[in-house]
């Protein structure tokens, strides 16, 4: 078993507007950091929260898919395609597939918490595209119920959302309070995050805000001691393109 547990203590920091927004990142840039860097195609990811809301001004992106998920309260997001704010609600997600370039800005409002994640795509193919955009709502994502556990895909079978990043999947598992065992792909590498309660992940103790790696297994076996909620993502253990973290990193 390959398993790596990322306390959220142990996870590198960061705030805007004088600690009106603030974060911590199981993945953090190179200047944040923490112990964990970009690996698989996944490249950035930002546990963000704040009390009071704030605003990041407006600042562009290229060739990265930013994807940002409502976990409390809702967002306003404003692009330079779009010419416009748009709000987002607990549950829904947004897509930048930045491109060839795209400024956006946000407005994270009071009481909220949100992900935001960043993909490592092939960026000899994305630097050409034009930019894109999508909000999906929460509705719009399946829900399916096995073995105790409520499964939201929001990147997967069924799933509306689509990527250019290759081998992408992402769930959000709420664990009834028991064993749970969940089937994996040994070629790939599962990221995990606790978003709600306390789970043993092959004995590993896991409180709310801590994050792990897990690779080259064909399942996990997980306790929770209460209903808890896990943010999963599973990616490539070896994209078939070179990333920007292998290039330039």
């Amino acid at each position: 078993m390959a398993i790596t547990i990322v306390p959220k203590e142990k996870q590198a920091s960061g705030q805007f507007n004088g600690g009106a927004i603030m974060e911590k990142k199981p993945i953090g840039f190179p200047q944040d950091g923490g112990g964990v860097k970009a690996y698989s195609n996944l490249f950035y990811w930002a546990h963000a929260w704040s009390d009071k809301g704030s605003l990041i001004g407006e600042h562009p992106h290229k060739g990265f898919e930013i994807l940002s998920f409502v976990l409390e309260g809702d967002i306003e997001h404003y692009d330079s395609k779009l010419r416009g704010w748009r709000p987002l609600k607990k549950g829904d997600a947004q897509i930048i597939r930045a491109g060839n370039g795209i400024s956006h800005a946000e407005k994270v409002n009071a009481k909220t918490e949100i992900f935001q994640i960043w993909f490592d795509p092939n960026l000899e193919k994305t630097l050409t595209k034009p930019a894109t955009y999508n909000d999906y709502p929460d509705a719009e994502f399946p829900v399916t119920k096995q073995n105790g556990m409520t499964i939201k895909t929001f990147k997967g079978e069924n799933s509306p959302l689509q990527m250019d990043t290759e081998g992408v999947s992402i769930k959000e598992f709420t664990l009834s309070e028991g064993h749970h065992k969940l089937p994996l792909d040994k070629n790939s590498v599962y990221s995990v995050f606790v978003v709600g309660g306390t789970v043993l992940a092959e004995n590993n103790l896991m409180n709310k805000g801590d994050y792990s790696i897990i690779k080259e297994v064909e399942s996990v076996e997980i306790s929770a001691s209460v209903e808890s909620k896990l943010f999963v993502i599973e990616t490539p253990l070896s994209p078939s393109y070179r990333t920007y973290a292998e290039m330039y990193m």
